[in-house]
């Protein structure tokens, strides 16, 4: 049991100033198995208090953090990354229970964050500034980057413990003190995870978690004493905590929303095409934000692209993400099964063609889940309301152009600007794509576009708010400071001592 979790009650604790510490929360929120609907855990849905207290800690944390050396600081995040490879299987277990996603799923995602704790142990050549002397006769000038104090996370339920760690890593090297909030739909991933950054022997108010829903959020903006905030979300609720932080005088980067497109040509090799898309369209559920879900095919693509999505469509066996031989789990809730069939049922009167009919959905043993089977829509009108609506579930909508130029202006219509990929044999094509594609994340024969560590993860349009993105040297740079030192000296001959 969970040093965070109360025994009798399963209730969840917040991790202030480096102790476990129950909420004064008065309401509470049950963690749910998606794939059984058994009640996990209840988290509580924290108050502006329980923020303060968290960010009171990290405050009083941050005057000795940020003096300490940063090839100090790194070393923490060297026993993390051991900690976390150690408990690998332990952690993805926790991820596929509180989110559903198969455990290979949930291993990969763990993959992908402990690659950002180890891009983060380079902070000391990453934090770097630069120097010039003599800019003008016997005066140099330098550039620092300093820690701006105190820093807050507010991260989604697809991937529990991928998104914290675009944060938590580079926020604490650059020698800044952090505050989390993770979803209140999947805490325990990253309540286990700060068990073990526990075991580091971080000193305490560095690292604070604080479990709950809107009023955190809101009061994480609000306080004067937080100076930047990172977000992933949602893009009406990624637009709300730009404003209101910004309201605050932060700085912001918010990662909204997303509806990406792939463009197939008939030259693509369509047994490659095929399986990668299917992979993007469906794996994970189809719940994250480089997920496509829209396919625009060219010409001949039309008809063999189409055959071949909806035959691979059909062969994904759905289940509980523990069993093996599983290849798709549960949506995270039933709120969103429901939302995710209305939206199915929308492109079907709006014209669109089932060739692959995912809901009602049952699971033989696990009744109760919240499961979909993938879908394919073939044939949705380019104007249609589904055409430019976020799914954020396993369905894939067929739409058929003419020429690139065509394709290509559908894309420019569209609001968001995460990801866009196009399979190809062309090299001039590919080439065209990467230059006129009007999304952040390119992926050429590549379903899903996620940047290694060491890039940023971009995004345009209503999927991002701000300036500088989450991982490698964007996140450096939103996490400190520049300074800029203007220095001349007496020509006068020193004191000999």
């Amino acid at each position: 049991m969970s040093s965070a979790v109360t025994p009798q009650t399963l209730e969840l604790q917040n991790y202030i100033g480096g102790s476990w510490q129950r909420s004064s929360a008065s309401e509470y929120s049950s963690v749910t198995n998606p794939a059984t609907a058994e009640v996990l855990a209840r988290t509580p849905l924290s108050t502006a208090a329980d923020v303060d207290a968290a960010v009171q800690a990290a405050a009083a944390a941050f005057p000795a953090w940020r003096r300490t050396p940063p090839g100090e600081r790194i070393q923490y995040l060297f026993k993390l990354k051991n900690l976390l490879e150690e408990h690998l299987d332990e952690l993805a277990k926790i991820i596929t229970v509180e989110n559903g996603k198969t455990f290979p799923e949930a291993k990969a995602e763990l993959r992908r964050g402990i690659e950002n704790v180890e891009v983060a142990c380079g902070i000391p050549m990453m934090m770097q500034g630069f120097n010039l002397e003599d800019v003008t006769p016997g005066v140099d000038e330098t550039m620092i980057r300093q820690p701006l104090g105190v820093v807050a996370a507010i991260t989604p339920f697809n991937f529990p413990a991928m998104i914290p760690f675009w944060f938590l890593p580079y926020a604490i090297a650059c020698g800044n003190t952090f505050v989390l909030k993770t979803s209140e739909r999947v805490p325990l991933t990253m309540i286990r995870a700060y068990e073990l950054l526990e075991k580091t022997g971080l000193p305490k108010g560095v690292a604070n978690l604080v479990n709950g829903g809107r009023a955190v959020v809101d009061a994480l903006c609000d306080h004067p004493q937080v100076r930047a905030i990172s977000f992933v979300g949602s893009t009406p609720v990624a637009k709300h905590v730009y404003m209101r932080a910004a309201a605050s005088g932060k700085r912001m980067q918010c990662q909204g929303g997303a509806k990406n497109h792939v463009i197939v040509l008939p030259d693509a090799d369509m047994d490659l095409a095929k399986q990668i898309i299917s992979d993007s369209a469906f794996g994970c559920a189809g719940q994250r934000c480089l997920a496509v879900s829209v396919a625009v095919t060219i010409g001949e693509a039309q008809k063999s692209f189409r055959d071949a999505i909806a035959d691979a469509a059909a062969a994904i066996r759905i289940g509980s993400g523990l069993d093996a031989s599983v290849q798709m789990g549960p949506v995270i809730s039933k709120e969103s099964k429901k939302r995710i069939e209305s939206l199915v049922a929308t492109g079907v009167q709006e014209g669109a063609r089932p060739l692959v009919d995912g809901r009602n959905a049952k699971v033989a043993g696990h009744e109760e889940g919240n499961f979909l089977k993938p879908t394919v829509l073939d044939g949705l009108s380019a104007t249609s309301s589904l055409a430019h609506t976020e799914i954020f579930g396993p369905v894939l909508s067929l739409i058929h152009a003419n020429s690139m130029d065509e394709a290509f202006e559908f894309l420019r219509r569209s609001p968001y600007g995460n990801q866009a990929s196009l399979f190809t044999g062309s090299g001039a094509a590919a080439r065209r794509f990467r230059y006129e594609a009007p999304a952040g994340n390119i992926g050429i024969n590549i379903g899903v576009a996620a940047p290694m560590a060491y890039f940023p993860f971009s995004g345009w349009k209503d999927s991002f708010f701000g300036i500088l993105h989450g991982q490698g040297r964007d996140a450096v740079e939103f996490y400190t400071e520049s300074k800029v030192v203007i220095e001349r000296w007496s020509r006068q001959e020193t004191r000999k001592f």
